[in-house]
């Protein structure tokens, strides 16, 4: 990487070209071989961290078309389509997905079993263990080491830079118990104490006050890691059922046609959703003050893909909705959404 920009030490002009966001990145690497390897080069990454040029995106997995992920960046509206995921399991479903260490994992899961009437042929993966990467800097999915056990609709979080997954179901449909830990720089699993048994163990992890909180479905036991990592809790929170999203810290539930907002006393009506009241198996996620509803099913006219992203804005007295740009290549029910920050 010498020459970068005429007059300019390397090192500066990195900096320089740190500050071009990320959807500029496929053009600045045409300019020449040079830039090209600074583009591709951890440095540039590294140099983004330093002059505060990172960039908090959204990214999002739908039904339609299959394996394929879009990464939304808010500051200009825009969205950016990945490579499709290479897994060999047809429209991957209730896996996991986090981002660390400035990279996309997605992370076990598997496909509904699907038994052919005529011949009795399973066709898919029922539960995976394969964990896949995206990484911003080449651009590229790239397979990770493999989970210890298979699973799907598990839990699953990040705490202190690694990879918390926990519960599901296994590839026989059984549930499981049993929780590990990923640690990204050195691509390996490890055992962790299991979580307490409970009825239903399709589950979902979320990360409120720096603790992992592993909700069960239709249930309001709760089960939380404490912070030696030495074993799960369980708590009664007594939470509303339906989506679940965290913004700055506070957790917000949409039930019975509304947001509502956990404060010390209760749930606390923050706004109306009345305009989802037929809209199924969407996303919901915070991303800075906002809150962002994408995708779904429509059943106002049949059953219609959704590629729609509505935002609330909650950093004002009255929070408010408007409507971001839809997704471009994703619709349909939304099979994994996250944060990522390059």
């Amino acid at each position: 990487m010498s020459g970068l920009i005429e007059g300019l030490p390397d090192d500066v002009a990195i900096r320089c070209l740190a500050r071009v966001p990320f959807y500029l990145h496929p053009k600045l690497e045409l300019v020449s071989r040079s830039w090209q390897a600074a583009i591709h080069s951890p440095d540039l990454f590294k140099a983004r961290q330093e002059v505060g040029s990172s960039e908090e995106l959204l990214c999002v997995c739908a039904f339609d078309p299959e394996n394929l992920w879009q990464i939304y960046d808010p500051l200009r509206d825009l969205w950016i389509t990945l490579p499709v995921l290479p897994s060999k399991i047809r429209h991957l479903s209730n896996f996991g997905a986090v981002s660390t260490a400035g990279k996309l994992f997605v992370i076990g899961g598997g496909r509904d079993a699907f038994v052919d009437p005529l011949t009795g042929d399973q066709d898919g993966c029922f539960a995976s263990d394969e964990v896949w990467s995206y990484d911003p800097v080449v651009r590229q999915w790239g397979p990770r080491a493999s989970m210890l056990v298979r699973r799907y609709k598990f839990a699953c979080c990040v705490l202190n830079g690694k990879i918390v997954v926990a519960g599901g179901f296994t590839s026989s449909g059984e549930s499981t118990y049993q929780a590990e830990m990923y640690d990204p720089e050195k691509d390996v699993w490890i055992a962790m104490p299991d979580l307490h048994p409970v009825y239903n163990s399709a589950c979902s992890g979320v990360m409120i006050g720096g603790k992992v909180h592993v909700l069960h479905k239709g249930l309001s036991t709760v089960q939380v890691l404490d912070n030696a990592g030495a074993r799960w809790i369980l708590e009664d929170c007594e939470w509303l059922q339906g989506p679940m999203a965290v913004v700055q810290d506070a957790v917000y539930l949409m039930s019975h046609g509304h947001i509502h907002k956990q404060e010390k006393d209760g749930m606390k009506v923050a706004v109306s959703t009345s305009k989802f009241g037929r809209r199924f198996w969407f996303a919901m996620i915070g991303l800075g003050d906002d809150l962002y509803v994408i995708g779904g099913l429509s059943c106002y006219d049949g059953m219609k893909l959704l590629s729609d992203v509505d935002v609330l804005t909650l950093g004002t007295e009255r929070p408010t909705w408007h409507q971001a740009a839809p997704m471009t290549r994703c619709r349909g029910i939304i099979r994994g959404c996250t944060q990522l920050r390059i």
